[in-house]
């Protein structure tokens, strides 16, 4: 969970706190959305929307009658109904909140300056940690952390979306909203096909999301279903099922990851507490048992067996935390046993990364979106998510590691368009000029070193890579090639408008970065080295995932 917490106006205890408001309209549903008008330079205020006197949703939203974007909400599930909309901020800006069929700015949404094109960002506001990732009969779920009234972080909720390939998606209604207990942060979704929550029955298994409410005192652990494919949820009576704070003395319990431990036919929960990742048991994802804990990682847990060089017959568990940082070992259903780490298999941007869930038994992998810490300048939308990712684990001269490379989905949508086979960084640099206005791009090249020093590529002055051999280092961080005294590096680099994603020899490490160009630059695309050779040089034109 995103853990730079601010000092704010808790949203969900808006109601409690018994708050008059300044101003109060009132409008009869009958289109799709709610536009907001927003400005960053207007302050925060409560919001509620209430319907039949009941209170929907509470917030804060800077809405200002100059607005610098819009955002919206989505009402379609009141139509014919009266909201009573109460703002306790500038009634100017209330007097310009309308309602329609279309998100004000729709028709330039995804062809903005700035939007990423081929990684996923949202329509409108925040987003950060990926939450709920999951496959469920045909279509692949990203939920993530969401504040759907602004381009900073608030009012945190599981927005959602969909896919079937997880690189074209469709944005959905937010799926859990702030409610009295708190706000929604970071965690997980199963599908219970054995129905031991009693929420659905077995032709109907219910999809349950498990998930942190945060609330200035504590964070607990609650639990929400839906019984129709993730598109509208039901947050379980009995909540919280964890209340752990008095247990560690601590608000730092959260982030939980469910899955079902088919050995020991039980739930498991992984769940991030005060200095390490505990370990719970559950019969029914309603009551859960403290099992264990171990220390050392930080937010976001997620634990998962992998294959070793995709042997079934020789597995491990892999454990990690939001930093990336993973230890390898053994786990009994209760207890996981490190064997070897930490360890760290890309840097950068990302954050938080999960993996999803439920994957067909035809398709077994283990796949991973991380989130990108990426600004997008001057846009109603802020941060994006990365791209998925395969993670596998590999034997190397040290013993078993982590690989991650881009899922062979992307395939669809890089078109090759140019490649040569042995180049100067001269030669390359002459050749690649025509690339130099693309806004997005996949080139893949082999450096090969003739000095043991350091050789990389930049983009407009931007340092991309740089490999000092001497030292053992990509960019600063340690690296050892696979074979011993190699002089060669094959580096896949991906660029999209705002960021860069770089994948070294076949994912034995990644990072990803902004994309921070020197404007006024003359450089372009730039191989440098001291008598070093560019090898199978090759460069991609990349498709937009937005239709």
């Amino acid at each position: 969970m995103y853990s730079v917490l601010k000092n704010i106006v808790n949203a969900a205890l808006i109601l409690q706190c018994g708050i008059a408001s300044a101003a109060d309209i009132s409008i009869k549903i009958t289109k799709k959305y709610l536009n907001f008008p927003i400005s960053q330079k207007q302050n925060r205020a409560p919001m509620r929307l209430e319907v039949g006197g009941k209170l929907e949703q509470s917030f804060v939203i800077r809405l200002s009658a100059d607005p610098e974007y819009w955002t919206f909400t989505d009402v379609s599930a009141f139509k014919g109904k009266t909201i009573k909309i109460s703002y306790d901020g500038d009634a100017a800006g209330l007097s310009k909140v309308y309602q329609d069929d279309k998100i004000n700015g729709q028709d330039s949404i995804y062809h903005e300056k700035n939007r990423p094109q081929y990684h996923f960002t949202t329509r409108r506001g925040w987003i950060n940690d990926p939450n709920g990732m999951i496959f469920y009969e045909g279509e692949y779920h990203l939920f993530y952390q969401h504040n759907p009234y602004e381009r900073e972080w608030e009012n945190m909720s599981w927005g959602h979306a969909v896919s079937k390939d997880m690189i074209h998606w469709e944005e959905l209604a937010v799926a859990l909203h702030p409610d009295k207990l708190g706000t929604m942060f970071s965690g997980s979704a199963v599908i219970d096909y054995q129905n031991t929550s009693g929420f659905g029955n077995r032709k109907t298994p219910p999809m349950v999301a498990a998930y942190t409410v945060d609330n200035p005192d504590k964070e607990i652990q609650c639990i929400a279903y839906s019984l129709d494919k993730g598109r509208t949820w039901a947050k379980y009576s009995g909540n919280p099922v964890i209340d752990s704070k008095a247990k560690w003395n601590s608000k730092d319990t959260r982030d939980p990851r469910v899955f079902w431990y088919k050995p020991g036919n039980h739930w498991v929960m992984v769940l991030n507490e005060r200095d390490g990742h505990s370990i719970y048991n559950s019969n029914n994802l309603k009551e859960w048992t403290f099992e264990s804990h171990i220390t050392g990682f930080w937010e976001c847990p997620d634990l998962f067996e992998l294959p070793i060089d995709d042997d079934k017959s020789k597995t491990k568990w892999v454990m990690y935390g939001a930093s990336n940082t993973y230890m390898i070992g053994s786990f009994d259903g209760k207890t996981f046993t490190p064997e070897h780490g930490k360890y760290q298999y890309t840097t950068g941007t990302i954050y938080a990364a999960q993996t999803f869930t439920n994957m067909p038994k035809s398709d077994p992998r283990r796949i991973q979106i991380g989130w990108g810490r990426v600004q997008q300048p001057d846009m109603p939308f802020n941060n994006m998510m990365l791209l998925p990712t395969e993670l596998k684990l590999k034997t190397t001269k040290d013993g078993p590691r982590l690989f991650s490379s881009p899922i062979k989905e992307t395939e669809q949508l890089f078109e090759k368009v140019q490649e040569w086979p042995t180049l100067t960084p001269d030669d390359a640099n002459a050749k690649l000029k025509k690339f130099y206005n693309s806004d997005r791009f996949r080139i893949k090249a082999t450096i090969k070193l003739s000095y043991a020093t350091s050789a990389g590529f930049n983009l407009f002055t931007q340092r991309i890579l740089d490999y000092d051999m001497n030292f053992n280092t990509i960019n600063g961080v340690l690296y050892s090639p696979e074979k011993l005294g190699s002089m060669e590096i094959i580096a896949d680099i991906f660029v999209d408008r705002t960021s860069i994603e770089v994948f070294i020899d076949g994912g034995k490490y990644s990072y990803s970065m902004a994309r921070l160009p020197n404007p006024e630059s003359k450089e372009g695309l730039h191989f440098w080295g001291n008598n070093t050779e560019i090898k199978n040089l090759e460069i991609y034109s990349v498709k937009s995932i937005w239709r």
